[in-house]
């Protein structure tokens, strides 16, 4: 059995990587750590506005925030945790965005309109976006152990609130194991339904099991719907969801 385990679970968006990572936890006791949502973050730092109206400045604000708990929540002391997402997924999800588009979720003539304005900035941003790599790919090489990568099998949530087009989703996936590869960190690619995903996992560290599997995903799965309700609760979320005037839609297009 291991003693001690750094563990990060990395996949994009809709690989279940939340529920995952919860009820990894909860079956082993070992304590999850991991940053706010784009959403939860937003309705305190960037009030009335949605992922897909951000920015590229106020994405960085964004990502450093994220960044920012990571860190905080990582380094509290904790001998052993596994980690919902890993420090560099902040670099993936901003290099992913210079590639498909800043904001890859928003109707094309946004993105029409982003590629114009973006070409006196985009240099700046870009070099921003690799200094962040290289930051956050030495912080995960120093801090995890080990990576467990959650490939995509699953159809993007149609929940509306995920500020992303298919590509990006596919080219963030690729954007994690090439990073995975090339730090060198030991990593597993784990597929399959949440309870086997769990067993291979378990497996593969040899971690104990305190709650038994199915009972763990039960709980996971109430906990994340409970704080998907909380966030939704909120009327700083509904804010910012509502449609906004076609000047103001306009207005966030021509800020790149």
């Amino acid at each position: 059995m291991t003693d001690r385990i750094r563990l990060a679970i990395s996949g994009t968006y809709s690989t279940g990587k939340s529920t995952t990572t919860e009820a990894l936890s909860i079956a082993t006791g070992i304590p999850r750590t991991h940053a706010m949502t784009s959403r939860e973050i937003l309705i305190d730092l960037i009030p009335g506005k949605t992922v897909m109206e951000l920015n590229a400045m106020e994405l960085v604000m964004l990502g450093l925030r994220r960044y920012e708990e990571r860190i905080h929540n990582e380094g509290a002391g904790i001998d052993s945790f596994i980690s919902d997402g890993g420090v560099f997924h902040e670099w993936v999800y901003f290099e992913a965005r210079m590639r498909v588009g800043i904001n890859p979720g928003a109707p094309w003539w946004v993105g029409a309109i982003k590629r114009v304005t973006g070409l006196p900035v985009k240099h700046f941003y870009q070099k921003y976006t690799d200094t962040l790599g290289v930051v956050t790919k030495a912080r995960a090489k120093k801090i995890y152990d080990a990576y467990v990568h959650l490939p995509v099998e699953f159809d993007m949530a149609p929940d509306g609130h995920r500020p992303v087009s298919e590509k990006f989703r596919r080219l963030s996936d690729e954007l994690l194991i090439q990073s995975l590869k090339e730090l060198d960190i030991p990593f597993h690619v784990v597929g399959g339904s949440i309870p086997e995903r769990l067993e291979k996992i378990i497996d593969i560290f040899d971690l104990p099991v305190v709650v038994p599997i199915e009972e763990a995903i039960e709980i996971a799965q109430v906990r994340v719907k409970n704080a998907i309700e909380v966030l939704k609760a909120d009327d700083r979320f509904h804010q910012a969801q509502r449609t906004k005037s076609l000047r103001r839609r306009l207005g966030y297009a021509l800020r790149y």
